[in-house]
């Protein structure tokens, strides 16, 4: 019997078209070009028009992965979607994304793992399809951070930025696909990066919104810390466990969260910069969406069979990474 895999067979991107620039951020915080470019990597990243939702996104996202494939959305069986701002606590995004792209033959549901929610969305969507249950699977991953983002902290309001990208994941019986995933999460790291009112533990009030507590948190050194060695450790995990050495691979797609880390996870890999995907100086950190956002702006470069790695790390703390053969 043929081992079937899910392959991915459509990509598509999107981001908005407000550009928030270094330079307008100088008039926002006590910051500077070189420093935010010298730290992170960023040039400039996009915000999301005056009352653009993720569900805004995500339709057009479908929209574009359908007319790519030349399917109709009603041929779509689920859509997962990796985020961490939807419209609402609910209903879910993935139920307003389907409503508005018109796949009224789907069901879905978000996975919220933050930076990391595109592939743990992937892997999900990988099982569905590995075991027959369904052909047509889209995972989005996608974020507006801009959303939840405090542009008076100049710790986090340099970083993030909104877009995001999705993928269809199709059954593939010549050994292309998702090969391997790994992906983990420690809990404990939850105090350096998280939301922290807002939830059914510190419901939103007057008092913790005056106090600005409702934004994104981030402490940024443990963080750092953390995702240096966590994204470079499981990217280097599952190549050895795959037996794959740095010549095997073609490109490797990290989390766009800052370009030292980035640096970090290649130089551990053995890779040049060749074949490293970074589009962090135009996007900045969108969380969920940086990876898919890589595979939507290198596609035309990626042909039949090359190896992949894409790998993440987000708060939570949440990482992994994931080996697939790109199959177009």
């Amino acid at each position: 019997m043929t081992k079937i895999t899910a392959a991915i067979t459509s990509v598509q991107g999107y981001v908005p078209e407000r550009v928030l620039s270094n330079a307008d951020l100088e008039k926002m915080v006590d910051t500077n070009d070189e420093w935010i470019t010298s730290r992170t990597g960023i040039k400039e990243r996009r915000m999301a028009a005056p009352g653009e939702a993720l569900s805004d996104f995500g339709a057009k996202i479908i929209e574009g992965i359908c007319k790519k494939r030349g399917i109709s959305p009603l041929e779509i069986d689920l859509v997962v979607v990796g985020s961490i701002t939807g419209d609402y606590r609910f209903p879910s995004a993935s139920n307003v994304m389907c409503d508005k792209a018109g796949c009224h033959n789907a069901w879905g549901f978000d996975l919220g793992a933050a930076c990391s929610g595109f592939l743990y969305a992937l892997d999900v969507g990988r099982v569905y399809v590995e075991n027959g249950t369904y052909n047509k699977v889209i995972v989005i991953g996608a974020d507006v951070m801009s959303s939840i983002i405090n542009y008076e902290d100049r710790a986090t309001c340099i970083i993030f930025g909104d877009g995001g990208g999705g993928v269809l994941l199709e059954p593939n019986e010549e050994g292309l696909g998702i090969i391997d995933t790994i992906l983990k999460a420690d809990g404990s790291g939850r105090q350096f990066l998280l939301q922290e009112v807002g939830g059914s533990k510190e419901p939103l009030t007057k008092d913790n919104i005056d106090e600005r507590r409702h934004f994104v948190y981030q402490d940024g050194q443990p963080v750092f810390k953390n995702a240096v060695r966590n994204m470079a450790d499981v990217a280097a995990e599952i190549m050895e466990k795959n037996q794959l050495t740095s010549e095997d691979v073609n490109w490797l797609v990290p989390h766009q969260a800052n370009l030292r880390i980035i640096d970090a996870t290649a130089n551990r890999m053995g890779l040049d910069k060749e074949r490293v995907m970074v589009n962090i100086q135009k996007f900045g950190n969108t969380t969920a969406g940086t990876i898919p956002l890589c595979l939507w702006e290198w596609e035309n470069q990626l042909n039949k069979g090359d190896n992949l790695i894409l790998a993440s790390f987000g708060g939570g703390f949440t990482w992994g990474a994931v080996y697939l053969k790109w199959a177009y």
